[in-house]
């Protein structure tokens, strides 16, 4: 009875084991230099990012408030009136979808979302490989399970040029951060997913600087720097404004952003 009752914890053990080890294994992001274009585009196109979910559902479990534009009438639909509260600080329509008292989204039910094929752009968008490309945590400890997943993402980079990318993104984030006094106040983001955002649209500020040969370190002073982020922003911005003005075009636009 003592040798069956050790097989079964024996073999409980390995089984919490493999499952630990499998949590732990890395998850290819993919070529960064590729996926740095995917994720500009979508942030323009606003046509949902491709992200390799699997059984994963970390998003829905991290304590996110996910807003939702009043055009977003197949969400809107489908999302119980009283899930939703008015969205501060923007116009009427604009409304925010909360979580229950464990972070989970309220639409997640079975462990799968009872809205996928219609859920908000703001899901639809959502990329946690921004995380690890910025050099940034997701959060405090609410954002745990995307945390645990941030941890395994593992971008490769096959030419120069994939790991100049990466490392002009960390210095977008790392000046966005030190140097916030350049900037009016409010304008650099205090949310990791955001600071994540802003720093892949000006990544190309700093890659300029690096790939100046001979030059390391701040090469320009810092209020240069700055105004040069706030026009690569200001730029990025009126590409997705000009598409939002001009729909009929989101189905030409093949050119992706770089």
């Amino acid at each position: 009875m003592e040798t069956i009752k050790t097989e079964v914890m024996t073999n409980d053990a390995k089984h919490l084991g493999a499952e630990a080890m499998t949590e732990e294994q890395d998850l290819p992001a993919g070529r960064f230099s590729s996926w740095l274009r995917r994720i500009r585009s979508a942030q323009v196109t606003e046509n949902g990012a491709d992200v390799p979910c699997g059984e994963c559902n970390a998003c829905c479990r991290s304590y996110y408030f996910i807003p939702i534009r009043p055009e977003e009438t197949e969400a809107l639909t489908r999302i119980p009136r009283e899930l939703l509260v008015a969205a501060p600080g923007l116009p009427a329509g604009h409304v925010v979808l909360g979580y229950d008292e464990q972070g989970r989204c309220p639409m997640l039910i079975d462990n799968q979302c009872s809205i996928y094929e219609h859920r908000p752009l703001t899901c639809r968008s959502y990329d946690c490989r921004i995380f690890p490309a910025a050099g940034v945590a997701a959060g405090d400890e609410g954002k745990a399970p995307i945390a645990q997943r941030i941890r395994r993402w593992k971008f490769s980079y096959p030419t120069p040029r994939d790991r100049n990318q990466h490392t002009a993104v960390e210095a977008a984030t790392r000046f966005l951060r030190e140097r916030a006094e350049c900037f009016p106040a409010g304008v650099i983001p205090s949310d990791s997913t955001q600071l994540a955002i802003l720093a892949i649209k000006v990544y190309g500020v700093f890659l300029k600087r690096t790939n100046e040969p001979g030059k390391t370190g701040r090469v320009s002073p810092d209020r240069e720097v700055a105004e040069a982020v706030r026009e690569a922003n200001e730029k990025f911005e009126a590409r997705r404004d000009r598409l939002k003005v001009q729909p009929t075009q989101l189905n030409h636009t093949k050119q992706p952003a770089t």
